[in-house]
């Protein structure tokens, strides 16, 4: 199905001129299986944040002897996926010949460029035991100069990624610069994307210097300049505003951000400036034209049916 027909699933609310906030977005849960997913981007309301222009929640979930995550081989164009888990683990294959598992505080970068195929599974232990899974998987917009830039994957050990306090707050610097530390995590356009852990009654200022931010609430609870950001909701940010969040109670945050890039068309997993470009997508993996991924060559999602 294409996302494009799925928008309306996500409610917004208009948050007034002189609040820190321009936007709330509170996603719709969808449970498949075992799993449940909130997706936030993209939403009528709001299409992108920056670069960002697809943000899913996956879980928390508690999955049971036998049970995981068994997402075919699918294909993707002109974006880059960024997968972050919090708890679990997840085997990464794509058509480059890349396989590896990502673990909690890891990142994987995997830039299709002009065309890649990945799935998304766990291994056969994991999924003989119990287990649990929490994680944000999260969709760059190329600029259009790097569209058709060739098919690159990028993991970054936890050890890799930026963590400091700030006025005793704990902080990860995922993807950019903030609090005067840079994210070894490849960009393209000016991206932002950090986590904060933060006890109740802690407050952190949020680093600014970019044409968009959105906070997204992973759990917990938040104010900001008297406006209340529950539990899996995402503010977006007017432009330009200072703003200081502060934790009602124990609460985990991410925030996303970067370079307002044009407008980008996307249907199903595809992403592009160009619409004739999603339309040839369609045919090549309709048409088998797409790269296999070495090991896990017996399945794949078919292309959905609709416009």
């Amino acid at each position: 199905m294409s996302i494009e027909t799925t928008l309306e699933q996500q409610q917004t609310e208009q948050v007034g001129p002189c609040t820190a906030i321009e936007l709330m977005i509170h996603p719709r849960e969808h449970d498949i299986g075992s799993l449940v997913v909130r997706r936030v981007l993209p939403t009528r309301g709001r299409r992108m944040v920056g670069p960002w222009i697809f943000f899913d929640h996956m879980g928390p979930a508690r999955f049971e002897p036998g049970q995981g995550v068994d997402v075919r081989p699918h294909p993707h164009i002109n974006l880059a996926t960024v997968t972050y888990l919090f708890d679990g683990e997840m085997l990464h294959r794509d058509s480059l010949g890349n396989e590896l598992t990502i673990k909690p505080g890891e990142i994987n970068l995997m830039v299709a460029g002009r065309g890649i195929v990945h799935s998304e599974r766990q291994r056969e232990e994991v999924k003989l035991a119990g287990h649990d899974l929490d994680g944000l998987q999260l969709w760059l917009a190329l600029p259009e100069a790097d569209e058709e830039m060739a098919p690159e994957f990028h993991h970054y050990d936890r050890e890799q990624i930026p963590a400091m306090e700030v006025d005793g707050v704990a902080v990860r610097v995922l993807i950019g610069s903030a609090y005067g530390c840079q994210s070894p995590v490849k960009t393209f356009a000016e991206t932002l994307y950090l986590e904060a852990s933060l006890k109740a009654g802690q407050r952190l200022t949020l680093p600014d210097g970019v044409d968009e931010r959105a906070i997204y609430v992973v759990k917990g609870r938040l104010t900001a300049l008297g406006s209340a950001i529950d539990e899996h909701s995402m503010a977006v940010l007017h432009s330009g505003h200072a703003v200081t969040v502060e934790a009602v109670e124990d609460t985990q945050l991410a925030l996303i951000g970067g370079q307002r890039l044009s407008q980008r068309h996307i249907w199903w997993n595809f992403v592009s400036s160009r619409r004739e470009r999603i339309d040839q997508a369609k045919q090549d993996w309709k048409n088998g034209v797409f790269p296999i991924v070495p090991g896990d060559e017996d399945e794949f999602i078919p292309l959905p049916e609709g416009p």
